[in-house]
């Protein structure tokens, strides 16, 4: 029988668990960059166009949208589920204890989803959006259960470290697989259409494969429960844990000013990501070899990236960093506007700079997260932060969606993204983050 590992382990055995923690930031890196940043919104889009009606119109879900609107909506919808089922699996994960199987059904459920999108053709793309909305919800319930094992591998100064890492080694693996379906989409001769099917589908399959080696690495912790619990009682259990966290957040004002912001400005980030592929192709007029040899750039310079945002917290503290971070996302969003139709260079000097602060904003982010919430509740909290994490956002997928039925203008769209980082970075400045932690229990790092 294995020992669980804590942070009180020495520190192999904490190497040895944050090793097989990173290969899940692999694992899901695909369906990030194949899917959700380069091929999904694009290929819905055209396939939701060729479907409309003389008026540009489809349906879903009872919904009459723009064909243009489409990918935002089905984004916000899956977000909204989101919103539902990922609290629901953090108190499931807290109070059974039972993470490991948790990531491992949530992760393989999203990789069969996504390996569907194979069957993604011609008027389908009522079938797309189903088959997104279902990844995309497991994609968020694994990620809570994924990062509420970062308080039990990684000691209080060590989650600066670890967290970049992860987020650094995600985008090597987002690069690898995105570099093969480049490989594959411009010349292999393939036609493009089925290029883009086999791209996503293999996303699916990259998922499956690298999501073995946490779930072999990782190790639950024991719960402390009143005798046996049954599999009703613990969703019962669950049910009341969540009601619960909502409610004790009140007692936790500024962890909780610290989750607001973090809300924001990541929604204002996810939505970039989701979006860049779609304004460049609908607004900017750019070619597919240019969209992914600019995502590639991003996902080579990003690991980088993550490092040196890591790297600079540890000199001059995890809060001014992600400051700084947020404002360069407001210049990117207000440069975005004003990009010349098919001017690549320009497209490829903005993929750096958002290359460049995207991992160290959101790992660091997650960093600080661990920091202030309580001991014993990783999952459950980590839950909440998830509703705005990689590849979903809500409010900002709402703005899109909304900006783009009421102007069908793809550039007032991308600038009304502006609010998210001015209004994030308000919140988090304001923020007292060393009274956080101390209030939830935590020691407070050297710098923060």
């Amino acid at each position: 029988m294995n020992t669980p590992v804590t942070v009180d382990d020495p520190p192999k055995a904490r190497r040895r668990e944050q090793r097989g923690w990173y290969w899940y930031d692999v694992a899901n890196s695909g369906f990030q960059t194949t899917v959700i940043t380069v091929f999904l919104g694009p290929y819905l889009t055209t396939l939701a166009e060729r479907a409309a009606d003389p008026g540009g119109r489809v349906p879903f879900l009872g919904l009459d949208l723009r064909a243009e609107a489409y990918f935002s909506a089905v984004v916000s919808i899956s977000v909204v589920l989101q919103i539902i089922v990922m609290p629901i699996t953090g108190a499931l994960a807290d109070h059974t204890g039972r993470k490991k199987e948790l990531l491992g059904v949530a992760a393989y459920l999203g990789a069969a989803a996504t390996l569907g999108f194979y069957l993604v053709d011609g008027a389908a793309y009522a079938l797309g959006g189903a088959l997104f909305i279902v990844a995309n919800v497991a994609f968020g319930a694994a990620m809570v259960v994924y990062n509420s094992f970062l308080p039990q591998i990684a000691t209080a100064d060590e989650r600066d470290r670890v967290s970049s890492r992860g987020w650094g080694f995600g985008y090597l693996g987002g690069f690898t697989l995105l570099a093969a379906n480049l490989a594959l989409y411009l010349g292999s001769g393939v036609e493009s259409g089925l290029a883009v099917r086999i791209s996503l589908a293999s996303a699916g399959v990259w998922w499956a494969v690298f999501t073995v080696i946490p779930l072999l690495r990782l190790r639950n912790r024991p719960v402390h429960t009143d005798g046996e619990t049954t599999a009703g009682q613990a969703v019962t259990g669950s049910f009341r844990q969540l009601g619960r966290t909502i409610a004790g957040l009140r007692r936790y004002p500024r962890s909780m000013m610290f989750l607001l912001a973090y809300l924001i400005y990541n929604d204002g980030v996810q939505t970039v990501i989701s979006f860049s592929a779609t304004y460049a192709d609908k607004e900017l007029g750019l070619s597919k070899q240019t969209q992914i040899t600019a995502i590639l750039l991003v996902q080579a310079v990003a690991f980088g990236g993550a490092l040196l945002l890591g790297a600079l917290a540890a000199r001059f503290g995890t809060k001014r960093t992600v400051l700084v971070s947020l404002v360069a996302w407001t210049a990117v969003v207000a440069v975005a506007y004003f990009l010349e139709r098919g001017a690549a260079a320009q497209f490829y000097a903005i993929a750096v700079v958002i290359a460049v602060v995207m991992g160290g904003t959101q790992a660091l982010s997650r960093s600080l997260y661990s920091l202030v919430i309580p001991p014993g509740r990783e999952a459950e909290y980590f839950s909440l932060f998830e509703v705005s994490d990689k590849g979903s956002a809500l409010l900002g997928s709402f703005t899109l969606t909304l900006a783009l039925q009421l102007t069908g203008s793809y550039r007032v769209a991308i600038l009304s993204l502006v609010i998210f980082f001015v209004a994030g970075f308000a919140l988090l400045a304001a923020t007292n983050l060393p009274r956080a932690v101390r209030e939830a229990g935590n020691q407070v790092p050297a710098r923060i």
